[in-house]
C-alpha cells in the first residue's frame, strides 16, 4: 500500500470553522494537501491554508514539552493524526494518506472569495448528512473542537 504524508488545518473563529466545499470528494473539509519535499508538517499546513483560502494563520500549540538546542528543536504537533484510506480515482491507486491534523486562528491574509469556501457553526455542521455533505470524522472532530 501507498502511503503519502498529508497536513489539514481546521482553522477556528469560534463558533465557527472555515470548511471549503472538496470538487473531488463532493464534501465539505477542512484546508489542506500533500506535504512538499523538504516542508516540515506545520509550514505544509499553513501553506496548504494560505493556497486553499487566501488567509495567512498561526497554529494553537499543544505541546507538552518545547526544546530548543542546537541539534534538536521542536516544531507544532498535530491536534490529531489519522491514517486515512483514499480509494482509486482515475489512474491514481487506492493509497492511504498518513493525516497530520492542525488547528488554526487567522493572523491575515485576505479571504477569497468563494461559494466553496465557508465558514459554518457548529449547528450548521450537524445538520449536514454524514458521508454525503461531510465525512464522519471531519464532523466528530469539529464536534469536539467547537462543543
Amino acid at each position: 500500500m501507498i502511503l503519502e504524508f498529508t497536513v489539514t488545518t481546521y482553522i477556528l473563529d469560534p463558533p465557527r470553522v472555515l470548511l471549503l466545499h472538496h470538487p473531488k470528494h463532493g464534501k465539505w473539509l477542512p484546508p489542506g494537501g500533500h506535504l512538499e519535499p523538504g516542508e516540515t508538517p506545520p509550514q505544509g499546513a499553513k501553506r496548504e491554508v494560505l493556497e486553499e483560502t487566501g488567509l495567512e494563520i498561526e497554529l494553537v500549540s499543544q505541546e507538552n514539552l518545547w526544546l530548543e538546542y542546537w541539534n534538536a528543536k521542536s516544531f507544532q504537533r498535530p491536534y490529531l493524526c489519522l491514517l486515512e484510506e483514499i480509494p482509486r480515482h482515475g489512474t491514481q491507486p487506492a493509497h492511504q494518506h498518513m493525516d497530520l491534523i492542525y488547528v488554526g486562528k487567522v493572523i491575515g491574509g485576505k479571504q477569497i472569495l468563494s461559494e466553496s469556501l465557508r465558514w459554518f457553526t457548529l449547528r450548521e455542521v450537524l445538520q449536514m448528512v454524514p458521508d454525503e455533505e461531510i465525512f464522519g470524522e471531519t464532523m466528530k472532530t469539529i464536534e469536539h473542537l467547537l462543543g
